[in-house]
């Protein structure tokens, strides 16, 4: 029933909220409701430690280790970025951002826009996460495009109709590719028994039968998967629609695609990575990983160190973490399998709390732009800067933040494996985004002072920043041990043990 209440509570809330008429009503509704999916995703990540797995309808939901994971992490960042979009919007009506109607009725239908989409957006996502069909898996991605495009769209503005129409198109061809690899996945395995059921394309049947798989069409079925799922993901060559989403969707629509939808994108890529390595063996799906991984770090490094808007820069640095991700994958063994899911883990963290406090600084300067930041931001919100400054040191692998640690292991795991060259163009370009990054952000932070006012303290906004952060500072020293058993049985399932 676990199962049931992670899909159906998101549902309700998203009902809910299309029919109330009051802002109060619907941020209540919100935050109740995503608090509700995390305990439940709390729930379930403690049930399949306790039993390895769980299922439901004759297995056609599913979870494991990798599926609680992601849903932990999805149902975290919801959590966390409801309550923050309850100040972040009630000041975007404030500033008629959301609209100058005099009865107000306009931004009523924008804020109920966000409040019905949002949970429609997690509710796809976490159907994706227990759909054990790989086509149902396809078909609930291609619904958190559906949700989230409309997002994208949310002020209404020429360049985010602009950023909509790329992210669509892009998005679209994508998932197309993904479509046809998951067809080709099935035509792989039509010899086997009960393949002619829907039960012939769950990723349970196919992973015990992944030997027997026809390893001709697997080939195919994994290239097209990448360039589809990594579409999603935005790995290089095919990232150029997120600079444009993300600096133009409210604050937390982006944290929640910067993080929870990237998540969701390479687990799908992860399933498939399985199923080419138990067909193929390891060494070719492997170097495909390894060569996108690569390519984008090193797209990203240009771009951050010439970047003028801090909320693009952001988007180039996710770019930059899909890469870091995407060869963990490739690497593979336990040293990269666990590094891959830290990673994912602490960047969820530490990417959510900057995209949040890049979302403060948009609203107090009104602007998106280094150059028109009068004043340095730690005197105008000192509350903002210390933790945006701080987050942006966790998030370029800076001691003894969280993500030095997972960075260190997939380097380690590359060295150990005797990837040469990949773990030297690793740190070569790890070091190009730290340079990009620090100088920027840090300059933003740190800069002269100037005559801005000091920002007026906003409970909702700054307690989301300082539970992220007090969340960002523990697990550099501490991960508690059932999330990191959790963790570590994720692991385990992407090596294939």
């Amino acid at each position: 029933m676990l199962l049931i209440a992670l899909l159906l509570v998101p549902l309700a809330t998203a009902a809910a909220s299309f029919f109330v008429r009051r802002r109060a009503a619907m941020e209540a509704l919100n935050l109740a409701g995503f608090a509700a999916v995390f305990a439940v995703a709390v729930a379930l990540a403690a049930r399949v430690l306790a039993n390895g797995t769980v299922s439901l309808c004759n297995g056609f939901f599913y979870a494991d280790a990798l599926s609680a994971l992601v849903i932990l992490l999805t149902a975290s960042v919801a959590l966390v970025c409801s309550a923050y979009s309850i100040g972040y919007l009630r000041d975007d009506q404030q500033s008629g951002a959301l609209g100058e109607d005099a009865s107000g009725k306009e931004q009523i239908a924008q804020l109920r826009m966000y409040y019905t989409l949002t949970p429609l957006f997690v509710f796809s996502m976490l159907f994706m996460a227990v759909a054990n069909n790989l086509g149902v898996m396809w078909a609930a991605m291609e619904a958190t495009t559906l949700a989230s495009i409309f997002l994208v769209t949310f002020y209404g503005k020429i360049t985010s109709l602009e950023a909509a129409w790329k992210y669509a198109i892009i998005g679209g061809v994508g998932l197309s590719m993904a479509l046809f690899g998951t067809l080709v996945a099935y035509y792989a395995g039509h010899h086997l028994a009960g393949s002619d059921s829907l039960s012939g394309l769950n990723w349970s049947v196919l992973a015990l039968h992944a030997a027997e798989l026809d390893k001709t069409s697997m080939r195919l079925a994994f290239v097209l998967i990448l360039l589809g799922y990594g579409t999603k993901a935005g790995l290089a060559p095919m990232h150029t629609w997120k600079p444009d989403a993300y600096s133009e969707a409210p604050v937390p629509s982006a944290a929640i695609l910067s993080t929870a939808l990237l998540n969701c994108a390479l687990y799908c890529l992860i399933r498939f990575f399985i199923l080419a390595s138990r067909c193929l063996g390891a060494e070719y799906p492997s170097r495909l990983l390894l060569l996108f991984g690569l390519l984008s770090m090193g797209v990203s490094v240009p771009f951050v160190l010439v970047q003028k808007n801090y909320r693009r820069l952001l988007a180039y640095h996710t770019i930059d973490h899909a890469g870091i991700m995407v060869t963990a994958l490739g690497l593979g063994g336990a040293l990269g399998s666990l590094g891959l899911m830290l990673h994912m883990t602490f960047h969820t963290i530490a990417k959510s709390l900057l995209f949040l406090c890049a979302g403060n600084v948009s609203q107090h300067f009104r602007t998106d732009l280094f150059s028109k930041i009068k004043g340095s931001v730690i005197r105008a919100m000192p509350l903002t800067g210390v933790i945006f400054l701080m987050a942006m040191l966790a998030i370029i692998g800076m001691p003894p933040f969280s993500l030095f640690q997972s960075e260190f292991l997939i380097v380690r795991a590359a060295f150990e494996g005797g990837h040469l060259l990949t773990g030297a163009l690793f740190v070569l370009f790890s070091t190009g985004v730290f340079t990009g990054a620090l100088i920027h952000v840090g300059g933003m932070i740190l800069g002269p002072g100037g005559d801005t006012p000091v920002a007026a303290r906003r409970p909702w906004r700054d307690g989301s920043l300082l539970a992220l952060a007090s969340v960002l500072v523990v697990i550099g020293f501490w991960v508690p041990a059932p999330l990191f058993q959790l963790i570590s049985n994720a692991a385990r399932v992407v090596s294939g043990q």
